[in-house]
């Protein structure tokens, strides 16, 4: 049984979170499991070992550790995974995190989801204050979907998508470019994206845990891709900005924003005001670095707010400049054991 979470207590504001290089930490990504309902080729392995459920935070604890962030100056707070839709219990944590937004303490409550539950929980997160949601799809091809996914169902995601609009809810979607599949289909997804009044975010891939595929045949840089999509559109760079490292050009014959996310042909990290904290409540001031701090252990052995806050700062004084993906000629070795699902997108 969930306690009821809308009896916390408000946000009281403490001083901001400022690391080393004078970077305001508004952005807070926060995993609520490291669990996923697909097995992405670029992601995860087909067999992956997950955390056991005792290790991942409590509901409680993740809107704890959510507020405590908040009151240092977090705005933006992004639900994230694995799959957050598959945690039991996430609504509640969508709903208590709500009077945040209510009471002004924070800006945008968001998530980023595979969109195979979407329309199961559309309504509700809308009416949690949710305003925009990202939705991952690489490809429009139900057999390539599949395969990529290894074996998810492309109508689902294309229901919750729906059902998202339906529900009054921005949809942006990030498609992660694979070379053989999305230089195929950009025009396509470009088509479809805008189409429907959705922004698209071109991701590369990155090189964070062992997938049992080769990133360095997959890899497709986002420069050459954004000259492909020069051939047929006509695009022009804008300074509109997400919150995140998307950087954003309107393609002038749909009028729509087009996002690029580049973490190896052109680092985005000058100005990263993003931290994030795992379902296991290690907090990572950089998605690139092995140096966590434990959150979960000091919680669970009854630290106060005012401890919390000391290793929140610490760790965040500590944030490095940005982090040091590269390709190594054509070879792109794997940085880190941890998945992306382990840390959250």
């Amino acid at each position: 049984m969930l306690m009821d979470l809308r009896r916390t207590a408000p946000v009281v504001s403490v001083a901001p979170l400022v690391d080393s290089f004078e970077r305001q930490i508004s952005y807070l990504r926060l995993s609520v499991t490291d669990r996923c309902n697909l097995r992405c080729v670029y992601c995860m392995s087909e067999n992956m070992q997950f955390h056991s459920r005792p290790d991942l935070l409590t509901i409680e604890e993740l809107d704890r550790l959510a507020r405590l962030f908040i009151a240092r100056g977090v705005k933006k707070l992004r639900i994230t995974g694995g799959e957050p839709l598959v945690r039991k219990g996430v609504i509640e944590l969508f709903r208590s995190l709500s009077g945040c937004l209510k009471d002004g303490s924070l800006r945008e409550l968001t998530l980023t989801t595979n969109g195979l539950r979407l329309a199961h929980f559309a309504q509700d997160l809308a009416a949690a204050g949710v305003r925009r949601v990202n939705v991952s799809l690489d490809t429009l091809d139900p057999q390539r979907f599949a395969q990529i996914t290894r074996g998810g169902a492309l109508d689902k995601v294309l229901e919750g998508i729906a059902a998202a609009q339906d529900a009054g809810m921005a949809v942006k979607l990030n498609a992660v470019a694979l070379r053989g599949v999305t230089d195929l289909e950009i025009h396509e997804l470009i088509g479809f994206a805008h189409g429907r009044g959705m922004t698209l975010t071109l991701i590369e891939t990155m090189p964070l845990g062992e997938t049992g595929f080769d990133r360095t045949e997959q890899f497709l840089g986002l420069d050459a891709l954004r000259r492909e999509i020069g051939r047929r559109w006509t695009l022009s760079d804008v300074a509109d900005r997400s919150g995140g490292p998307a950087r954003y050009a309107r393609v002038e014959q749909t009028g729509g924003l087009l996002g690029f996310i580049t973490p190896l042909t052109q680092h985005f990290c000058g100005d990263c005001n993003r931290v994030r904290v795992t379902a296991a409540g290690m907090l990572y001031t950089c998605l690139g670095h092995e140096d966590g701090v434990d959150l979960r252990e000091p919680m669970r052995t009854g630290a106060s707010d005012a401890r919390l806050h000391q290793a929140i700062g610490g760790a965040i004084a500590h944030k490095p400049e940005g982090h040091d993906f590269s390709l190594q000629g054509r070879v792109m070795p794997v940085k880190l054991v941890r998945h992306m699902s382990a840390t959250g997108g």
